[in-house]
């Protein structure tokens, strides 16, 4: 009921209230959230994160209306299990996602939490979890991997096929998604793009793009792993040796060796790569855009994050998976109408096994105690528990794996990494404050002893409040994600794109 002010303050406030009232959004004690997830995008190719490299206008946008989170974490930096960790809000040795083997899916995860709850609930893009998707009330799914360019979808009935380039194609299957659902309902929807994952494959739209100029190197891609344990040698994802042809589309120039080579595959790679992203910016806009039009963003959250991080040539690799800075750290944007202070930025460290926690407190439902993540929605709000976590830890499991990327753990704090790889018995631990690039590996240095103690302590504090047991140290579940080819089932969706 509107107050009644003096006639002459009414005649001069009206205008503005008018323009306030249309402009507040009418909030629900149940907001829409649309979860936007890319594959393999580095925090560090978003130019509201700094990006020397490009620009995303549209993934800016979110920060400039809403909050970047500066510390997001993965605790797992792998596709499969990250996927588990964000769903069930529970640690790799918890949910039973390790490695790439499939989820059982009959255990609980956060969208059967909010269907249960009356939302309308839908799982667009990548899945890569193997087993069909549960809690869901629409899923249209890539199988495994999926395909760039004309890809294969699958949902209850079957595979589907569309045409076109599959950013798109996710794009448009999520609008259409906003479009039929059930208008009384809250609704929760995961849109999962596929890029940039390799082998970076662009649309037409951006083939060109980057031509005309060299992306600039990063300093650490001549890194020689000088004070590393064996683990860094050992690993086969150099941009200098292990990128493919398919990968660069095309053999090298001829005579070309040495650092000339080098210089020249690292275009190749992160031209492709940023053209992918920019296929992602321009959707983000589409479904912004979208969003603005139908009037859904009054009380819509809108979340863009990757599954993990990636190295861009720093320390002179591609790929993901080691407990190091830009493998580790998740790009976080988030939108929130009334609740966000636009332009915010936090500092706090967010965790992805805090998604699930933070999407249910969101809706108001209470979070289940076997969630080992914790809602971040105060940090959203401008409000920082006293007791918000000061390190937290990190866990990988496969190995030899892909890569030939040793197992390890370790814990991160605001100041410090140790890691221990436990099956060569090798430590590292890096001073974040005075070495932000981890070039320098001070755990043999004797003036650190002190320090290394305080973090071992801290390690393993955090492993036996996290109740990890070495359940997956010595055997893990096999890689069967993508599952067997074939006719789809409940339990298995087929590998086979084609």
């Amino acid at each position: 009921m509107k107050r009644i002010f003096s006639i002459l303050t009414g005649v001069l406030l009206a205008p503005l209230a008018a323009i306030q009232a249309a402009e507040k959004p009418a909030l629900s004690a149940k907001p829409n959230i649309v979860f936007i997830m890319a594959d393999d995008h580095a925090a560090h190719a978003i130019s509201a994160y700094g990006s020397r490299i490009n620009q995303t206008p549209n993934l800016d946008r979110l920060a400039h209306e809403g909050l970047r989170l500066e510390n997001c974490f993965c605790v797992n930096s792998i596709c499969t299990p990250s996927r588990a960790c964000i769903l069930t809000g529970k640690y790799s040795h918890k949910n039973g996602v390790p490695v790439f083997n499939h989820i059982d899916s009959t255990q609980p995860n956060v969208a059967k939490y909010l269907q249960a709850s009356g939302y309308y609930t839908a799982m667009i893009g990548k899945w890569h979890l193997g087993s069909a998707p549960t809690g869901f009330d629409r899923w249209m799914i890539l199988p495994g991997q999926g395909v760039y360019h004309n890809p294969a979808f699958f949902d209850s009935q079957g595979k589907h096929v569309f045409q076109g380039y599959v950013t798109d194609v996710i794009t448009d299957l999520t609008i259409d998604t906003l479009k039929q659902r059930p208008k009384d309902k809250p609704f929760f929807i995961m849109c999962h793009h596929k890029a940039p994952h390799r082998n970076w494959v662009p649309d037409a739209k951006h083939a060109e793009m980057y031509v005309e100029r060299d992306i600039p190197e990063p300093p650490t891609l001549r890194d020689d792993y000088a004070t590393r344990t064996d683990a860094a040698r050992e690993a086969t994802m150099t941009i200098g040796k292990h990128l493919t042809r398919t990968d660069l589309k095309m053999d090298p120039p001829p005579g070309l060796s040495g650092d000339a080579l080098l210089k020249w595959k690292y275009q190749r790679f992160i031209k492709d790569y940023l053209r992918c992203i920019a296929s992602i910016d321009d959707n983000m806009g589409r479904l912004l855009k979208y969003l603005d039009d139908s009037g859904l963003s009054r009380n819509t959250v809108v979340i863009y994050t990757s599954d993990q991080g990636f190295f861009l040539g720093d320390h002179g690799w591609f790929d993901k998976r080691f407990i190091y800075e830009e493998s580790i750290r998740m790009p976080f944007l988030v939108r929130w109408p009334g609740v966000i202070k636009p332009g915010s930025v936090e500092k706090a460290m967010a965790l992805n096994v805090d998604f699930a926690p933070t999407f249910l407190d969101m809706a108001c439902i209470a979070v289940p105690g076997d969630m080992q993540g914790r809602s971040i929605a105060p940090l959203l709000r401008g409000d920082l528990p006293a007791d918000w976590r000061k390190s937290w830890y990190y866990r990988y499991y496969h190995d030899p794996g892909h890569h030939n990327t040793r197992a390890h753990y370790g814990v991160r704090t605001e100041t410090h990494k140790l890691v221990h790889f436990w099956k060569k018995n090798q430590w590292e631990c890096y001073d974040l404050v005075h070495d932000p690039q981890e070039l320098r590996n001070i755990y043999e240095d004797p003036a650190q002893a002190s320090l290394i103690a305080e973090l071992k302590k801290e390690l393993y504090r955090l492993k036996k409040e996290l109740q990890d047991n070495d359940e997956f140290a010595e055997k893990q579940p096999p890689d069967d994600v993508d599952g067997p080819p074939g006719a789809i089932s409940k339990k298995r969706i087929p590998a086979d794109a084609s």
